[in-house]
Parts: C-alpha cells; sequence; structure tokens
C-alpha cells in the first residue's frame, strides 16, 4: 500500500514549522527521522493533508552543554547520542539507552524528539527521560513553554502536544558523581520493542530518587514510594516483597505475566544501581 496524497513543505526555520503547522489546523504532520511516521502512511494509519519535514533544521540537531542540563535536540539521532559516550558527563545513560534502540540503520534517522512525540508505550525514551526528571521545551505560534517530562506522555500515542505545536528541545540534569542508574528491557529479540522495561536512578547530590517501569501500560508508571525508601534505607529495602507491593499499589489491573515482567525489570535496574 502507498500513502494517501499530501502536500510537503520544507520551512527554513522553526518559526516557518510552527507557522505551517498552525495554518494547516490540524491537518498536518512533523517529518523527522520517519522511522515511525512512514509505515503509519503506507499503511494509511495516518492522512496528513501536509508533511512538514523538519529534519534539516540545525536549530533542532543541537546537543548543549547548559551546565546543570544537557540540551537534547528534538532531531538529534538516538545515533549520534550513542556516538557520544564519553562525552556526556552527567548523562551517561542517555548512550546507554540510545545504543539498545532497534537496529543501528533505525538509529541512524530516527529521533529522539520524533519518539517522544509518537509516545509508543514500548519505546525506550519516554521511559528513560521520565525516569531522569527531563523537561521539553515546545513551541508554537504563540511563544515557547517548558513542561516537565511526567505532564508530557498522557497515554498510549497521546501526549501534551497541540495540533500547532513542535517539540523543540529535551534538557536532562546531570547526575553527580554519586549518581546511579539502571536501565533494563524484555524483548522477544535484540532490537524489538520492550515487552516490559524499568528505569532507575539515583543521585544524593540532587536527592533525586526515581524508579519507573513501562511497556505494560500505556504510560510510564512511578513507584515513587518505593524509590523514597530506597533513598532513605539503601540497598536493604530492595527485595521482591517490596517492589512487588510497589507495583501493585500503582497496578493492580496488571495480568500475571504483566506484573512479573514488571517486577523483574525493576528488580533488574536496581541491581544495577547498586552494581555500579
Amino acid at each position: 500500500m502507498k500513502a494517501a496524497r499530501f502536500d510537503y513543505v520544507r520551512p527554513g526555520d522553526v518559526h516557518e514549522a510552527v507557522a505551517a503547522l498552525a495554518k494547516a489546523e490540524g491537518g498536518a504532520k512533523l517529518l523527522a527521522g520517519g522511522q515511525s511516521l512512514g509505515p503509519m502512511l503506507n499503511l494509511r494509519l495516518a492522512r496528513p493533508s501536509l508533511l512538514v519535514d523538519v529534519s534539516r533544521l540545525d536549530s533542532l540537531a543541537r546537543i548543549e552543554d547548559l551546565g546543570r542540563t544537557w540540551c537534547i535536540g528534538a532531531c538529534v539521532t538516538h545515533s549520534r547520542i550513542e556516538d557520544m559516550r564519553g562525552q556526556l558527563a552527567g548523562a551517561e545513560m542517555l548512550c546507554e539507552v540510545a545504543a539498545g534502540i532497534a537496529y543501528r540503520a533505525i538509529r541512524n534517522r530516527g529521533t529522539i524528539g520524533g519518539s517522544l512525540a509518537h509516545a509508543d508505550p514500548a519505546a525506550d525514551w519516554p521511559l528513560a527521560l521520565a525516569a531522569l526528571g527531563a523537561t521539553v521545551n515546545i513551541r508554537n505560534t504563540g511563544g515557547a513553554r517548558a513542561m516537565p517530562f511526567e505532564r508530557f506522555v498522557l497515554g498510549a500515542f497521546t501526549t501534551a502536544l497541540h495540533e500547532d505545536d513542535i517539540l523543540e528541545s529535551v534538557e536532562v540534569p546531570k547526575l553527580s558523581r554519586a549518581g546511579r542508574y539502571g536501565y533494563y528491557k524484555f524483548c522477544r529479540k535484540t532490537g524489538e520493542y520492550a515487552e516490559a522495561s524499568a528505569a532507575a536512578v539515583f543521585d544524593p547530590g540532587s536527592q533525586m530518587a526515581r524508579i519507573y517501569f513501562g511497556a505494560v501500560r500505556p504510560a510510564p508508571v512511578s513507584l515513587s514510594a518505593l524509590a523514597r525508601r530506597i533513598a532513605e534505607e539503601g540497598q536493604s529495602a530492595v527485595s521482591e516483597e517490596t517492589i512487588s507491593a510497589a507495583v501493585a499499589a500503582v497496578a493492580n489491573d496488571l495480568d500475571p505475566v504483566e506484573r512479573r515482567m514488571a517486577i523483574t525489570a525493576v528488580t533488574r535496574a536496581l541491581q544495577q544501581v547498586f552494581a555500579s
């Protein structure tokens, strides 16, 4: 099957891009890496009247050190983040997560902003950035706004983006030297989407304590009570009983297989935290 007919525009900057979105009144889609949108167009699951190609906008492809945070442009590819091992001080988790996304050919084209805007429940970036306490920067014709990431993903394939919004960048807080993290996912085979996943980030320097699990629910699920307990008590608070109770408290509708996968993913992410 081929895509339905659409018009195409390549704006010269972000302001032209948001103007095109606003003019289309909900009929436009942004095109960056196209790794999700391309198949959806060909299957006619998406039928936009206009494609706004932002893939070559330099302002969306920057990685900037802002001191306490790293600012990652929405059109930065997964492979570029993967290849920055040893260069993203305090954000090493980003490189590890990027390296585990799909296959290299997809990482060469797929973008962090595209993944977030698509909001697939089994994707890596929504889970990882929720655990890292990231902030998303959004722009439309009315100006720019920042939003904590935990408010960005509303459900499966649903975000807080409006029809005329463009996701410009993501700001990721740097971990201190005492910061520790873990990330684990179950896949049927290497390169496929996760069946269940978990991310844990602890940093005494910034008093960050966050645990999330994903893939088994429409959006990443926070285990904030368990994270606080572990931050206070340390590794002694980690057991199958405490993790099982924490998962049941926030997601008691999971079936037995989903529950077991979620518990195990959280357990293995926490093992990475305390092994580092």
